[in-house]
């Protein structure tokens, strides 16, 4: 490969990267066609960009980059793919959902809104972390819930007081 060639990938790697909050670094190799094919599928139904890099690449373009990553150095060894991706859980229950019928992807780390998870025993923890807009859903449902509450003892309390006003000037 040309170094022009290169350059171009490192570049284009670190435009990624710097594009988005969550990155996951993932084994894929040993996957048959089929089954590469299929976990293709599945990411690009889950709005997953899945690429096949070169490790020695990929670590220039952590290198260049404007974030820190050089927890991720490390497992920068043997074939790693590397998932981009706005959601910073979908990778991690789509790699656990594939691993229910497939020995592969075996995660080797995550780059999450700037917090690093290396190891495959990090998977549980990802597949529980809430993204961005289900965080706001729970904090706008818990800022609801107490005004919801006072405008139901209101009306409830205001049929009450009618009823009795009502019931009042019916006797007289």
């Amino acid at each position: 490969m040309k170094k022009e060639d290169k350059d171009q990938i490192i570049e284009s790697l670190v435009e990624k990267i710097d594009a988005y909050k969550n990155f996951y670094l993932a084994d894929i190799s040993e996957l048959n066609a089929e089954d590469t094919t299929a976990l293709r599928r599945k990411c690009f139904e889950k709005e997953i960009k899945l690429e096949v890099v070169k490790n020695t690449l990929l670590r220039k373009a952590l290198e260049r980059s404007s974030g820190d990553y050089e927890e991720l150095y490390d497992v920068l060894k043997n074939p790693t793919s590397i998932m981009f991706t706005e959601a910073a859980n979908v990778p991690a229950k789509l790699i656990k959902d594939f691993r229910k019928t497939h020995k592969k992807p075996v995660l080797k780390a995550a780059y999450v809104e700037e917090s690093v998870y290396v190891g495959e025993n990090q998977l549980d923890a990802l597949v529980n972390i809430k993204s961005k807009y289900e965080l706001i859903g729970d904090v706008i449902g818990m800022l609801q819930s107490p005004a919801k509450n006072v405008i139901s003892a209101l009306q409830s309390g205001g049929g009450t007081i009618a009823g009795i006003v009502k019931t009042l000037s019916e006797k007289e």
